[in-house]
């Protein structure tokens, strides 16, 4: 499936629990996601990062604005965007061949086809020899590639990512961060990539959007556009936008704070 571009245009979200006063979660989003290209999401605790990425996967409604993959308003979940979530969402009675061809399964995948795809995918994530492992029997950043594979075996256009790396260990995260980057120069997707990290969004995206406090807007988009270079990561240039977008993300933070 080819990548696509996503408009979020005006966006506002409100959640109404069952007791007490509604909740504005989001106010007036708008962000162009450009085709192929990796943005990050960031912003303080709390600022509707994960609310935004549910509502592009049509998993919450758009009550107000629009959010449109190509020309398509989004009104549903769909096969063309995949989602990654944090903790990992498998089936802990299936191996991770079963998971990954469950996914193949439920997207209508010809019979004939599926086995030699589910491969592919568990090859390019490396978890070859492992394809009849339990979840149980995995580590956390094995558990998080079956995870990827299962998403990326169905080939959305469009990978949403909720803190993926999240409950990984600082080498496991490095390490998936790297493997990331390798598949998506092997199967271009549109990615939105949700983390609390601030050095993992300038390694891995194209740009980074800047979330403000609840009620979550769009605070400041900024470009990265050395990250691709592996040189990059090592360079002052590099500290200098880690710096630059803790300043913005701690001025929201801050202001959150006292405004409680």
């Amino acid at each position: 499936m080819s990548a696509k571009s996503i408009s979020i245009e005006r966006v506002s979200h409100t959640y109404h629990p069952a007791k007490g006063d509604p909740v504005i979660a989001l106010s007036d989003v708008t962000l162009e996601v450009r085709d192929t290209e990796f943005m990050a999401l960031l912003g303080p605790s709390g600022c509707g990062k994960s609310t935004l990425l549910y509502m592009i996967g049509g998993f919450l409604p758009v009550e107000e604005g629009a959010i449109k993959v190509g020309e398509t308003p989004v009104t549903e979940p769909h096969p063309e965007r995949g989602v990654v979530f944090q903790h990992f969402a498998l089936f802990p009675w299936k191996t991770v061949l079963d998971n990954v061809l469950y996914g193949l399964e439920k997207n209508g995948v010809p019979k004939s086809e599926r086995a030699a795809r589910a491969q592919k995918y568990i090859d390019m994530v490396q978890l070859t020899g492992f394809e009849q492992s339990f979840p149980s029997q995995l580590s956390g950043g094995m558990k998080q590639r079956a995870a990827i594979a299962r998403t990326l075996a169905v080939d959305p256009a469009i990978l949403l990512m909720d803190e993926p790396f999240g409950a990984l260990d600082a080498q496991t995260r490095t390490l998936m961060q790297d493997e990331l980057r390798d598949i998506m120069r092997l199967t271009p997707k549109t990615v939105i990539f949700v983390t609390h990290d601030v050095q993992e969004a300038v390694r891995l995206a194209d740009r980074v959007a800047v979330m403000s406090r609840r009620p979550g807007r769009i605070k400041e988009v900024v470009d990265l556009p050395n990250s691709h270079d592996e040189s990059f990561r090592q360079s002052p240039q590099f500290l200098g936008m880690v710096d630059y977008l803790w300043g913005l993300i701690r001025e929201e933070a801050t202001a959150a704070q006292t405004e409680h």
